[in-house]
């Protein structure tokens, strides 16, 4: 399988996951994991371990309990 390391992250398989940005003031980090088929999907993670995320037709959400 092919891996390579990146600048701001790494490839693995079809994947592309790349650091965007760092949060200092929050102490989160936004990602991008990208792959052929995909245009990318942004992830954000926060200091507490919240995770949000999102693509061009906006948030995911998560699916109401039943």
């Amino acid at each position: 399988m092919h891996f390579r390391e990146t600048e701001h992250g790494f490839e693995w398989g079809s994947a592309e996951v790349t650091r965007i940005c760092g949060d200092e003031k929050k102490g989160g980090v936004w990602l991008e994991v990208k792959t052929p088929g995909h245009d990318g999907v942004q992830i954000y993670v926060s200091e507490t371990g919240k995770v949000r995320i999102f693509e061009s037709c906006g948030e995911w959400q998560r699916p109401p309990k039943e």
